[in-house]
């Protein structure tokens, strides 16, 4: 078991099941049963899946002093994750409305309120990450101040820049440049993902870079090693694709704590993430390390794993 710091974002997430898109007008729909709120957000759900992986997770996050913000700190306890860095300080806690349709695919509108005005303590962040193993680093404003602070104790970095589109993009350089273990999504890039992946190599250098590809699968990039892509996996029928990158990136991290080769934790993550989006909300459907190995096992025989680094820091 690690113990991993994550700093990122909770917000309560409404989904809603729609026919398809694009989404024809109606005055009023019923879609009983389609309509579910439930608290996520990148930060909880890295949380949550690293908790039920087995590891210890001090999660900083800041929620609202409302109702959404009362409902994440029953989620927290709920889901055994400790919740003294979840600070009430924001006068309302970030939400979302997540439509998806039949097929998996789905639309995100998520209002972050004031929460990218505000700043996380610095002396709380010093607190918990001592005695970390790895500061898993959201890329939301209050986590940005800690990128140098993480690299200044020695703690490896991890974090997930999502759908990126330009190399020197504003918002995120930091902290891809930061990053020792750096994620991002296929959605938005301006090349095919390989050539991305040496783009990102030649500019930031971070040890290990991952690419979710959709149902195509998620590509791997090791310092020194050319691209591979792991390829998708079947485990269950798609629900909403929403989640998918979190449960693939805090999966990729769980293997590579508990000494796996990159390419062997990728093709776990490739698993773990296909049977998330069996679920409807973004931090459900998390599977135990346990039936990780198990459903993992079934799909071994199709795959092979040449060697990789293990080093996570520059």
């Amino acid at each position: 078991m690690a113990v991993i710091l994550v700093c990122g974002l909770i917000n309560l997430e409404t989904t809603l099941r729609v026919e398809g898109f694009p989404v024809a007008y109606t005055p009023v729909q019923y879609p009983f049963f389609g309509v579910r709120s439930t608290v996520a957000g990148v930060g909880y759900n890295l949380a949550a899946a690293l908790t039920r992986l087995g590891h210890e997770v001090r999660l900083l996050s800041l929620v609202g002093q409302d109702q959404a913000g009362a409902l994440a700190q029953a989620a927290l306890a709920a889901a055994g994750i400790a919740a003294a860095g979840v600070l009430a300080t924001l006068p309302q806690t970030a939400q979302s409305v997540i439509l998806y349709d039949g097929a998996g695919r789905r639309m995100i509108y998520t209002d972050l309120k004031d929460i990218q005005e505000q700043r996380y303590p610095g002396a709380g962040f010093a607190q918990a990450l001592a005695g970390c193993d790895l500061a898993v680093l959201c890329n939301i404003n209050f986590a940005r101040p800690f990128l140098a602070a993480a690299r200044a104790r020695g703690v490896p970095v991890a974090t997930d820049v999502h759908a990126i589109a330009d190399l020197e993009d504003a918002y995120n350089a930091d902290f891809m440049a930061a990053a020792d273990i750096l994620f991002m999504s296929h959605e938005r890039l301006p090349c095919p993902a390989a050539e991305w992946a040496a783009r990102v190599q030649a500019r930031y250098d971070p040890a290990v870079i991952g690419v979710g590809l959709g149902g195509e699968g998620a590509l791997l990039a090791c310092r020194g090693q050319g691209p591979r892509v792991i390829p998708a996996v079947f485990t269950r029928p798609v629900v909403n694709t929403i989640g998918a990158g979190d449960a693939l990136f805090a999966a990729f991290l769980h293997g590579v704590l508990s000494g796996e080769e990159a390419p062997a934790a990728m093709a776990g993550a490739v698993v773990f993430a296909s049977y998330k989006i069996g679920a409807v909300g973004a931090a459900e459907g998390f599977l135990s390390a346990g039936e990780l190995a198990g459903w993992g096992a079934r799909a071994s025989t199709k795959r092979s794993s040449p060697p990789a680094t293990r080093s996570l820091q520059r």
